[in-house]
């Protein structure tokens, strides 16, 4: 059973920076297009920096763009995004931004201008309407939230500091590490 191409969605685009590539795909079938930065950075182990892609998008009513971290730079680099995935809404004109951060203990990371250093992933949104209910319907999963199917033995035998954290001990009240606690022990 073959399936009808879907039609592709036009998306206006501007470029803050004139000389700057547009978004692109790598190869047929990639669900994000590349984002480059306009500016050259370099950051040291733990720094983060907002680097500019030189590029404005007016996305129609009903979508989403999200920023996605590149798979190879991660791997490579240790660079990742700070909000990953960033949401770019609808109604948003201004340029679009990347928060990286070098999360190697020890190598700087040095990008260049029109560096490829992130995605963007268009994707269609519903618009919700929220019903307070004073009970929800049950489900299979119930509460059943972070680590609650296993899989992982920090979560498995609930042993060693993280799983200390995990279980409601001295760093948290509430299963998991706080950020209260956490700041408050600086």
């Amino acid at each position: 059973m073959s399936r009808e191409p879907r039609q592709e969605l036009d998306v206006l685009i501007r470029r803050v920076d004139p000389d700057v590539p547009l978004p692109s795909y790598a190869h047929p079938g990639d669900a994000g297009a590349d984002l480059r930065t306009t500016e050259g950075c370099e950051l040291k182990p733990g720094e983060r920096a907002v680097l500019p892609t030189g590029v404005s998008v007016a996305l129609p009513e009903g979508y989403a763009a999200f920023v996605h971290p590149r798979s190879g730079l991660a791997a490579r680099c240790g660079v990742a995004l700070v909000n990953a995935p960033g949401t770019v809404d609808a109604g948003y004109r201004g340029e679009i931004k990347v928060i990286v951060v070098n999360l190697d203990p020890r190598e700087c990371v040095r990008f260049e201008r029109f560096d490829r250093i992130a995605q963007l992933v268009v994707q269609q949104v519903e618009r919700v309407r929220f019903r307070e209910v004073a009970e929800l319907p049950g489900s299979a999963r119930a509460e059943g939230g972070f680590g609650s199917t296993g899989g992982h033995a920090a979560v498995d035998d609930g042993g060693g500091a993280s799983g200390h954290a995990a279980m409601g001990g001295a760093t948290g009240g509430n299963r998991y590490a706080s950020v209260v606690s956490d700041r408050e022990g600086q």
